[in-house]
């Protein structure tokens, strides 16, 4: 337990040197010499790293107006954010559920050597991808702790409780990642990576809708990319531009509604300072760790597809490693990003406002990570297959379920009451549903809910047999196939 715990804490946490570990195995296993070995994990571990400001800066860039939305109005709020979430578990799984929170460590790890399992029987499950995003597996696995605690409470044998927990995060791991990896291969053209992350089912959902849309439309709607926006409106035709424009905008207008007072007594102004150029700092600053955390994937996304051909070949063979969700950025239209998080953002607060409408007893609080990194990645593969349309309403009505979503769950297993729910989509939608399977049917609602995930991918196989395997062994190949096909 000792081992296992140094290397959850040092290595499995901490995403960077996760993916190092797995580039550095990958190219020993390639047998690469020692010095590309050595240089290809510090390249990914340094491109994470880069990657990892980057989205820390979006974060803590978005504090002033969250907790600014908070303070000023005086709303005593649940705040949909997976540290948040996190926290709230931290908080009151003991007192609850008299349950240590130190189980949600083994619980990682037993759901960890499923998903593992899961991919090296790939022959039998038809399942790909190995989940590699470690804060993002504590994030879950405190969450699904909770959910499954309170959806089984005749479960009362410790070893049993994380045999079930286990197998239910194990399998949505591995079948959600699997998910992406059709859509992600078809937006990178082949890169050899799939999402990992809090919006997976959402990310193959939206992109099968976003395809329904450009096929069934009477006039197709062009992707992003491919708009060239007429005289002055031009300037939008670039990532920085386009992103610092419509920060100012949106955060502009919430900063003004703060009040210069107001964030100098928070303590995120300094008093003599400029509220004008407090604002532009602000706003302009969503540009640049945009294109710090686009500089990271650039930097990691190369050693780790390569390397990773090793862990493939010899050790779970035709697996993908599932990343970041940022990573996809650095693919398809830059402007999807900024796009996809306003139009997320409309729809949560618009969701916000009927919660306050209709006196909720649980009233929602924006996190920034839901609001961003779902539906900003949400418009980037909605882009890809429906073009701009696409891009805006699906992240949209993404927002919406976010907001109406974390509210029921997290009223009703009791997890408001500590101050915050994990908020993304999947865990908005996909774990409602789930946790209330196995609520309201005892024992038989664990079978349905595991068989249920299992059978998803085996209906993939089904309907394309030829190509399921080969789209991640061969992506030329397979793209020749498909085109036959068509023919």
């Amino acid at each position: 337990m000792n081992i296992w715990s140094y290397f959850a804490t040092n290595i499995l946490q901490q995403p960077a040197f996760m993916i190092g570990l797995i580039v550095i195995i990958g190219y020993i296993l390639l047998k690469k010499p020692w010095y590309d070995v050595l240089g290809g994990g510090i390249k990914a571990i340094v491109g994470y790293m880069i990657l990892a400001v980057g989205s820390g800066g979006l974060v803590s860039n978005f504090r002033p107006v969250l907790v600014g939305l908070k303070d000023r109005f005086n709303l005593d709020a649940m705040v949909i954010d997976p540290y948040f979430g996190q926290n709230a578990v931290t908080a009151g799984v003991e007192e609850v559920f008299g349950q240590k929170f130190s189980q949600v460590m083994m619980l990682l790890l037993i759901a960890f050597i499923v998903n593992i399992l899961l991919v090296r029987f790939s022959k039998y499950t038809k399942l790909r991808a190995l989940f590699t995003t470690g804060h993002v597996q504590v994030q879950q696995a405190s969450t699904a702790f909770w959910l499954i605690l309170f959806a089984c409470p005749f479960l009362t044998n410790n070893t049993a409780i994380l045999i079930v927990m286990a197998l239910i995060l194990g399998c949505y791991w591995a079948v959600g990642s699997n998910l992406t990896i059709k859509p992600t291969q078809e937006l990178t053209d082949g890169a050899g990576f799939c999402i990992a992350h809090q919006q997976m089912f959402g990310v193959a959902f939206f992109s099968w809708v976003a395809d329904r849309m450009s096929k069934k439309g009477k006039k197709k709607s062009k992707r992003i990319e491919d708009i060239e926006l007429p005289g002055f409106m031009s300037i939008f035709n670039e990532n920085m531009v386009c992103t610092s424009l419509l920060m100012l905008l949106f955060f502009g207008g919430i900063l003004m509604v703060l009040g210069k007072d107001y964030l100098i007594t928070a303590g995120f102004m300094k008093e003599g300072q400029s509220f004008l150029f407090y604002i532009i700092t602000v706003c302009l600053n969503f540009a640049v760790y945009l294109a710090i955390l686009q500089l990271g994937v650039r930097t990691f996304v190369t050693e780790l597809t390569q390397s990773f051909q090793g862990i493939a070949d010899k050790l779970l063979p035709g697996s993908v490693p599932g990343v970041d969700c940022a990573v996809t950025y650095g693919f398809g239209s830059p402007n999807a990003v900024p796009l996809g998080f306003l139009a997320g953002a409309v729809g949560q607060f618009l969701a916000i406002g009927v919660l306050i409408l209709l006196k909720s007893p649980v009233l929602v609080i924006a996190g920034f990570v839901p609001v961003f990194f779902d539906n900003a990645t949400i418009a980037v593969y909605a882009n890809n297959k429906g073009g701009m349309k696409a891009a805006l309403v699906l992240p949209f009505i993404s927002g919406l379920c976010q907001v109406f979503g974390s509210a029921f769950i997290a009223y009703w297993v009791g997890m408001a009451a500590y101050g915050g729910y994990l908020g993304m989509f999947d865990w908005a939608i996909l774990w409602p549903a789930m946790t209330a399977i196995m609520k309201f049917i005892p024992y038989v609602g664990i079978v349905i809910v595991v068989i249920g995930l299992l059978a998803i991918p085996q209906i993939q196989y089904r309907k394309d047999k030829e190509g399921y395997f080969l789209m991640t062994e061969d992506y030329e190949a397979y793209k020749a196939l498909k085109e036959k096909q068509n023919n």
